[in-house]
Formats: C-alpha cells, sequence, structure tokens
C-alpha cells in the first residue's frame, strides 16, 4: 500500500472542470489552475460564512410558501409545503418541481397551469415564509439526485441514501465532495465500499457540500491527477487554487 502522506505531495497543474455547489454557479477551476494534494486524511469542516449562500434563493425541498392567486381568495393559499422530492402539489395545477427555481418562476409555472383552463390573465405572488436553508447537493449516478435538507448530523453513507442510494452503474469507489473551508475551494474523493468496510470513517457532510457519484467531469479530473493512487485505504483530499498568469 502506497503510504500516501509521502508520496502525494505534488502540485498537478491541469485544466478543472470542478463546479461549485450550484449549477449554473462559478467554477471551482479553470485552465490554469492547480490542484493541491493536502496531507489529510479528512476534509477540513467549512466555517460559517462558507455554509451561507450570498445568491438569489432558490426554493428547496422542505419549504413552506403562500400562493397568492389576485382576486380569487378561493385559490390562494397562507400555506402550502415543498415534498422531500422538491415537488409542490397546488390545487387545479397539479405537481410542479419548484426545488431549484426563484419564487418568480413558480409563479410563472402556477399562471402557465391556470392560464386558459380557469383563468384568463392569472396573477400569482409566491413568497417564501419558512425555509430550510442547510442543503447538500447530490449529483451523478445515484436514484434520485437533488437537493436536500441537512437534518442533524450528516455524514457520506447517509447523504448517499438520502438520494435514494447508487444505481446500478455507479462507481461508488469513486466519490467526490466538494466544499468551501474558509473561502478555500476543496475538493475530496471517497471510496463507499472502503467506507462500509470499516477501513476509514464515514465523513461528515455539511451545508452547501456538493456529493457527487459516479461518472462525471469531477470524477474523471481527480482520477487523472491522482494516478495510480490507490482511495482504498484512505480519502484524497485537494485544495482547488487559480494560479496568477
Amino acid at each position: 500500500m502506497v503510504d500516501l502522506e509521502l508520496s502525494v505531495r505534488k502540485l498537478f497543474i491541469l485544466p478543472l472542470l470542478l463546479l461549485s455547489a450550484c449549477g449554473g454557479g462559478p467554477k471551482f477551476g479553470a485552465p490554469g489552475s492547480a490542484a493541491h494534494i493536502v496531507d489529510s486524511k479528512e476534509l477540513p469542516a467549512p466555517a460559517l460564512a462558507d455554509t451561507q449562500d450570498a445568491r438569489s434563493y432558490l426554493i428547496g425541498p422542505f419549504d413552506k410558501l403562500s400562493v397568492e392567486v389576485f382576486r380569487l381568495p378561493e385559490l390562494s393559499r397562507d400555506l402550502v409545503q415543498v415534498g422531500a422530492d422538491g415537488v409542490l402539489t397546488y390545487p387545479l395545477v397539479g405537481n410542479l418541481d419548484a426545488a431549484g427555481k426563484t419564487a418568480a418562476q413558480l409563479e410563472a409555472m402556477i399562471a402557465d397551469r391556470l392560464k386558459g383552463r380557469y383563468l384568463r390573465n392569472p396573477q400569482i405572488t409566491v413568497n417564501v415564509k419558512d425555509t430550510i436553508t442547510q442543503t447538500v447537493t447530490v449529483e451523478g449516478q445515484v436514484q434520485q439526485p437533488g437537493v436536500y435538507p441537512v437534518i442533524g448530523r450528516m455524514s457520506l453513507i447517509r447523504t448517499v441514501a438520502v438520494a435514494r442510494g447508487t444505481t446500478e452503474n455507479a462507481d461508488a469507489k469513486e466519490v467526490v465532495v466538494l466544499r468551501t473551508v474558509n473561502g478555500e475551494k476543496m475538493a475530496a474523493m471517497y471510496n463507499l465500499a472502503a467506507i462500509r468496510k470499516g477501513i476509514y470513517a464515514d465523513p461528515n457532510i455539511y451545508a452547501n457540500d456538493v456529493v457527487i457519484v459516479g461518472d462525471s467531469a469531477q470524477r474523471r479530473f481527480l482520477k487523472e491527477a491522482l494516478g495510480a493512487i490507490s482511495t482504498l485505504s484512505y480519502p484524497i483530499i485537494a485544495t482547488i487554487q487559480t494560479l496568477n498568469n
């Protein structure tokens, strides 16, 4: 077994395709970036500021909303809740995929469902009344990719389970966790089989983390960058840095 702490002290200068915690956000790296392998067996915990998302709020699972249909109180609702799967069920409208949408986007979706069949020109107002801001994103080869609330202590195994587990085509030996720690972009590669065997501890997962299972640009990058180094005994931790031109 290769000794990780002695063998991986090297700098990889490669184009990165690592994405941030939500689709459409800034990239972890770009051409002219560096991945520095950290001598650590554990991805550091984020600071409080790292778990706060300053972008425009996107509706997520378990969010509580109010919906007003202008001049039609019988169709308005003071409180509706988005389901765990990110779906909002609304009278006369049916099921709407609300997760990842802004309030304005959801207003347009409800108006589109009501227009023509029930109302000529519906005017909808959606307000977020209560929200679970602590979320983790699970992507790749899981049964139900999506954004999930962080409730209590979350570990990598539990997070994958919340997404209904891996698909039959998943490569659970290479699972990437993306995290910002004190403003620094970091990535870790884990082996779910090794964790289940007790070879190393099930790592904690925190708000704003991104967990990626299976075939993805992020996983391919780390696999190529790390070469033949085994991830069975130790997780691989890397910081993502932008180089000065």
